[in-house]
This record gives structure tokens, sequence and C-alpha cells, in this order.
């Protein structure tokens, strides 16, 4: 009896599906990050002139310590990992500071600015985690639309393989696979629906073959095992520009995991406290040294993932340590890398599409709480405006100085920055807001978006029920106090 109300009282989070549902769902994450993941190591490496095989050395432990990170913040250990289904990959805010220390240094410098800044992240995350009682909805529902809209520019570029235009084919690819993605959570059961995106990617890749869309070119040239070495470039330097240029990414890296955090923290409805954000924030900075040791780049936790939970309703922080397994055992195997790395471009963002969207959608359902007074929707235009500048004229903060451009070239920094200065500034009695008050708004977070269509209907026509019994007046009541974890055993 005891065993079954503890299997019954286990929050979603913690829940370990069947191995046959893990595996699938876990590979679903990884394949959503993937052409993030390796994206910096091939831009940097390219940019620094390196060959070919020191190239697929810096994926390979990309991929290996991006798993690693992922286990890290998925499952945690003492005080350090958040416990929440997230993806860690190396973040795209270091591309530029690493590529200038490069050519000014070499690569060892990079590694040891790396190193440093994972020191300097860990030794801050205690302080930085106060920052939560500035993230109320207004603010959390404006970062988390911004995370969203700011990634769309990412589907766009798989689309057009980053060229002005699409390609008609390529358009045509990524439009099947979305409306393929739609179907399938529209007419297939349940348990099928749960791995849309991943099998919109296969269908879509398989779909793609005949037209010469597939590159599998480089499967028979990759070797079966690879070797992680630490160090495998030469001990670090830490020259002190690389190092102040570095932690200034540090920063950046903090203000967009603590974005992601409480956005996933939300979908999942395990707000985050200051105690986990802290502890998140402290595996981002052992994973960033981490990576210096073994060739790679700072870490952060990928917002496109954060997507996939609020798409798929799958809550489970053990879907995402099976997504490290994956990583770890991609960055071991690069001949199965290689396979993944061949889904084309346009198909993936074709499933960019409902992935990102769906980011803006969960910040528009927080913002629905918010009274909109017209400063609230000034802090919401302002910040958005400010976030979506970089997106629509990449190059508008090109006569700044890098350490400027670091931070605006950012859109989800940028924007996240702009909405906290712009909610104490125009809010003020929101200053006595503390921590407590925080997580307990997030609770109350309407979480229809995430309920099969089933479970809603009936949730709704038992509060049609309970307010013709009690009146009008009390029909919001009623709504929100029918909703219960039993109510749905999927979530």
């Amino acid at each position: 009896m005891s065993t079954s109300s503890a299997v019954k009282s286990r929050h979603p989070v913690d829940e370990i599906p069947r191995l046959d549902r893990l595996f699938p769902l876990g590979l679903q994450h990884v394949l959503a990050m993937y052409a993030g993941a390796v994206a910096v190591p091939l831009i940097v490496g390219g940019a620094l002139g390196y060959s070919p095989q020191d190239i697929a050395f810096l994926i390979s432990a990309d991929l290996f310590v991006a798993g690693v990170a992922t286990l890290i913040q998925s499952i945690g250990f003492w005080r350090f990992g958040v416990r929440l289904p997230l993806m860690q990959g190396v973040t795209f805010a270091a591309v530029g500071p690493m590529i200038a220390i490069g050519n000014q240094y070499d690569i060892t410098a990079i590694f040891g600015a790396t190193i440093a800044c994972g020191l300097f992240m860990i030794a801050l995350a205690p302080v930085f985690s106060s920052i939560l009682r500035f993230f109320p909805p207004l603010v959390t529902g404006t970062v988390i639309m911004i995370i969203g809209l700011s990634l769309m520019g990412v589907a766009g570029g798989w689309i057009t393989n980053n060229q002005d235009t699409a390609e008609p084919r390529d358009l045509a690819f990524a439009a099947g696979t979305l409306i393929f993605i739609i179907l399938l959570e529209r007419f297939a059961p349940p348990a099928v629906a749960r791995v849309s995106v991943l099998l919109g990617l296969v269908v879509g890749t398989i779909v793609a073959i005949p037209f010469g869309l597939v590159d599998w070119s480089g499967v028979g040239a990759a070797g079966w095992f690879a070797v992680i070495t630490p160090l495998h470039f030469g001990l670090p330097t830490f020259p002190i520009a690389a190092v102040i240029s570095m932690l200034v990414v540090g920063l950046v890296i903090m203000t967009e995991t603590t974005g992601d955090m409480v956005a996933v923290g939300e979908i999942v409805d395990r707000p985050v406290g200051k105690r986990q954000l802290a502890d998140g924030l402290r595996a981002d900075g052992l994973s960033t040294m981490l990576g210096g040791f073994f060739n790679t780049f700072p870490y952060t936790a990928f917002a496109q993932n954060v997507g996939l939970v609020s798409l798929t309703r799958v809550k489970s922080r053990w879907v995402t340590a099976m997504s490290g397994v994956i990583l770890i055992a991609l960055g071991l195997v690069p001949k199965v890398a290689a396979i993944v790395e061949g889904v084309p471009r346009s198909v993936l963002g074709g499933a960019g599409i409902a992935l990102f969207g769906m980011v803006v959608a969960s910040g528009v359902r927080t913002l629905a709480r918010v009274h909109f007074t017209n400063t609230n929707i000034l802090v919401v235009a302002i910040s958005v405006g400010v976030a979506l500048m970089p997106t629509v004229r990449p190059d508008i903060y090109a006569a700044f100085p890098d350490w400027f451009q670091l931070i605006f070239d950012s859109g989800i920094s940028a924007g996240a920055l702009t909405a906290i200065l712009l909610n104490l500034l125009l809010n003020p009695a929101q200053r006595a807001v503390d921590d407590a008050e925080a997580v307990q708004d997030a609770r109350r977070i309407t979480k229809s978006l995430n309920r099969p269509e089933v479970v809603r209907d009936a949730e709704a026509a038992q509060a049609g029920r309970a307010s013709a019994r009690e009146g009008n007046g009390h029909r919001e009541r009623e709504v929100v106090t029918t909703e219960s974890p039993e109510a749905d055993p999927h979530r």
C-alpha cells in the first residue's frame, strides 16, 4: 500500500519511462539539438584553419562533454544540477570571442579562458541565483517568448541553408515535415504522438534520400571509436584579456540558462527556487570547466529542447538523462554521429518551427496571467523589440565594442536584461516581491496547452456543471480547483 502511494505521488519529472519509450524520447531530444551542438566546433575550427581531422575531434569532444553535462544537469549530484529535463550544449554566445582569442593567441588560450569561465560561474552561482525575484510572470513570460522568437532564426537558417532565400525543394521538405508532425499530434495514438518530432525527422529523412538531400558520404570514412583525450591540443594558457572576455560570456550564459531553467520549471510544474537555480548554474560552470579540459567550449542549456518538452508533454528528467548517454555514445562513435548528421537541414527546419513556436506559446501562456496596464505592455513591447533587433538586422551592432556586441548580439540575453530593468524601473512595487511569492506565482500557470484534448474537454465540462450549480461568479475558482496531477496520467 505504501509502495503504491509512493508511486502515485511521484512527480512526473522523477518518473522513469520504460526503456522502449525512454530511448526514442531521448533520441528525439538529441536530434532536436544535434545541428546546433556540432555547429560551434565546426565554425570555430574552420575559422582557425584546423584540418578536417582536428575539427572532427572537436566535434567528438563537444558531443561527449555535452552528454556528461546533460547528465550532471538532469540527474545532479550534491549541489550540482537543477534536476529538470534540460539538455546542455556549447553556447553560440562564445563563438565571436573564441575566434578572436584563437586568432590573437591560439586554441590553448581558448581552453584556458573556458576553464577560468567555468570557475567564475561556479563561484558566482549563489549570488546570481538571487535574481529569481526579478523574474515575476511579466518578465518570465516575456523572456520565454523571446527565447522562442530568437530561435526562429535558427529554424530559418536550416531551411535556407543560411542563404538569403530558400530553394522550393527545401521549403517543401520543411513544410512536409511540419505538416506530418501536426497530423501525428492530431490523429496518432498518444504513445505515437509523444515521439511526433522524432518520427517527423525520420520520415522526412527517408523521403529526402531519392532527392539527394541526405549526405552520408562521411559515414564510411568515420571511425568506429574515438578516444576523447584531455588536453589534446596542449596545456591551457590564461592570457588576461582572453580570460576577461570569456568571463563576460559567462554572465551571458548564466542569464540565458536562468531563463531556460525558469521556463522548463514552469512547463513541467516544478518551479525553480533560489537553491535549485544556484545548483543549475553550478552545473553549467562545472560543465564549462570540463569543456576546457576536454578540448571544447562553454556550455549552457539548449532552449530548443525546452520547446520539445512543452510539445511532447514528456516531463521526465530521465528522458534527457538518456539523451546524455546517447550524446556520449555519439562522441565516442564518430560513425554513428555521421549518420545522425545526415538528417537534411530543411527537415530539421520544419521540426524547428514547431519546437520554437511552442516556446513562444509557453511565454504567451505565462503572460496571460498578467494584468496588462499600459506600463506592462510597454515592458513587453520594448523587451521584444530590443531582442529581435540582432535577428532582423544581424550587423546592427557591428560598429560597437566587442563587449557590447557580445551582450546585445544575443537576443535572449539582451531581451532578458531589458525586461528585468524595465520592470524594476516602471514597476517599483515589484522590488518587494520575494522568492516565495515568485515560486507561488509560478505554480498557478495554466497548463492546458500541455494536456491531452480529452482531458481538457472533460475538465471544461466539469467546470461548466460546477458553474451552473454555484453561479458564474465562482467559475474561475472551480476551473482552477478541478486541475490535479492525477487527472492526466501522462503528465
